[in-house]
């Protein structure tokens, strides 16, 4: 039984149902037609969908998975056809959704529900976790647990395999199907977070692809877009040259920093002119980096803590000149962080290696900065220190054990039940929404084996158990 929300139904054949989302004035089409008409499970299936409409960059979803596109022909009285073929799922009941415009973010035009459809009922009462995990592994049991997940997407790899957005909108589809809550990460292009410092044009690309994503109706259960990552290092501005990010260029992309206020070319206003329900997110500084810094030092001069006091002062400063012009909610709806654990700095010495979390670890070189996972204090500080960002959620998108000055990964050096302890703290911090832990599977690569729950070598073993051990 399939319940309408909005928009026209008709019954064709069989009993099939299709939906035309709008009002009268959008009839006739689309037409969808499948043979076999009855699919099994496991048979190939064509499929032709029918329009009076010469839709462009169209695409075709079986449960939320992108059919193989045929073609497509122009017939005889101004309608248009479009093929696909695709393995009919082992469900009983799935829909096809047909989808127009996708190289700006696919708009769907109408949908079929083939087989058995299941009776609306409420959905089941799932518990609220902390928990995350950056790439999950599609087969992880949540355990009712309704967790969260962190995607990755790359302005400079929109069709290509895995980063592309179809690839993309079928993970988050079966990640929302799971009860997780998604978060994607967007970047410019790989060693290169954010368009280079000035470059107007690659500025022009980014914005172009991020309103996509939040236009994209196959995205539109996602929770949040997260603006970058570590785009205070070297590494993240590998394309930059002599232009890496400062914290103004952040701020600039992000809310219009120092743009006369009339301006629309920043991610908070593109954004929110076609989804106002998606949640726009501060990306993480990297902590312990000295390859940035930022003028509006923090009351402990340490580089990537500077960093962070500019960057909140500048986007404070962005949202505040917006307001003034009588331009509202150009503050952040939230911040990501990353906040490693350091179960083997020297200042742990005597202590049990698995309790780190619970400690703070000022360390003297760095004029009593924290060494180790308590670092998330220092940048829940710097983001409250601001009219507009003070309270504002807080997310942990990245943790694990890695040492990155010994380059000792957490399949070496991760003590049992850290993972516990590093949840509990924050469990008792209401401000923190999320811990991700970097990362579940990348079946892609190899690169990071040595990270991964789901291939969990050495140590890891330990992190798995206390994973799973947490959902329960």
């Amino acid at each position: 039984m399939l319940a309408l929300l909005a928009g026209y139904w008709l019954l064709p054949i069989s009993g099939q149902i299709i939906v035309l989302p709008g009002d009268e004035g959008t009839l006739p089409g689309p037409r969808f037609q499948l043979d076999p008409l009855i699919p099994r499970p496991g048979e190939l299936v064509k499929v032709s969908v029918t329009d009076t409409q010469p839709w462009t960059f169209v695409t075709l979803t079986v449960a939320g998975e992108a059919a193989s596109s045929a073609g497509w022909s122009q017939l005889p009285g101004g309608v248009w056809r479009w093929d696909w073929t695709f393995t009919a799922p082992a469900q009983p009941g799935y829909a096809l959704v047909f989808y127009h415009d996708c190289h700006t973010g696919c708009i769907e035009r109408g949908r079929i529900a083939v087989g058995r459809q299941p009776e609306r009922v409420a959905p089941p009462t799932t518990i609220p976790t902390k928990l995350c995990m950056v790439f999950p592994n599609p087969e992880r049991d949540w355990r009712g647990r309704s967790g969260w997940a962190v995607e990755i997407a790359y302005a400079s790899q929109v069709e290509d395999m895995y980063w592309g957005v179809d690839d993309l909108a079928t993970r988050v589809a079966a990640q929302h199907a799971q009860g997780l809550r998604v978060l994607i990460r967007v970047e410019y292009a790989q060693q290169q977070s954010l368009p280079p410092e000035g470059d107007y044009l690659a500025l022009a690309e980014y914005l172009l692809f991020v309103e996509r994503l939040a236009r994209d109706a196959r995205l539109r259960d996602v929770y949040g877009l997260v603006i970058g990552s570590d785009f205070n290092t070297a590494e993240a501005n590998s394309l930059a040259g002599s232009r890496p990010a400062t914290p103004e260029w952040y701020a600039r992309l992000f809310n219009g920093y120092d743009e006369d206020a009339a301006r629309d070319d920043n991610v908070v206003q593109r954004v929110r002119a076609v989804n106002p329900n998606l949640r726009v997110i501060v990306g993480p500084v990297r902590p312990w980096n000295t390859d940035g810094n930022g003028a509006e030092r923090y009351t402990i001069d340490a580089p990537w803590l500077n960093y962070m006091h500019t960057l909140v002062a500048r986007l404070d400063a962005g949202a505040q000149a917006k307001a003034a012009a009588g331009i509202p909610l150009c503050a952040p709806d939230g911040f990501d962080i990353q906040a490693p654990g350091r179960p083997d700095a020297p200042e742990m010495q005597g202590r049990p290696r698995a309790e780190e979390p619970r400690y703070a670890l000022p360390r003297a070189a760095w004029g009593g900065a924290q060494a180790g996972f308590r670092i998330y204090r220092e940048w829940l500080d710097i983001i409250n220190s601001a009219p507009s960002t003070r309270g504002l959620p807080v997310y942990i998108i990245s943790t694990n054990t890695y040492d990155r000055e010994a380059d000792i990964p957490p399949a070496q050096n991760y003590p049992r039940g850290w993972l516990t302890i590093a949840l509990a703290e924050v469990d008792a911090e209401p401000q923190i929404q999320a811990l991700c832990w970097f990362m579940d599977d990348f079946p892609h690569s190899e690169q990071w084996d040595w990270f991964s729950l789901t291939r969990k070598p050495g140590r890891l073993v330990d992190a798995a158990e206390e994973f799973n051990a947490l959902l329960r």
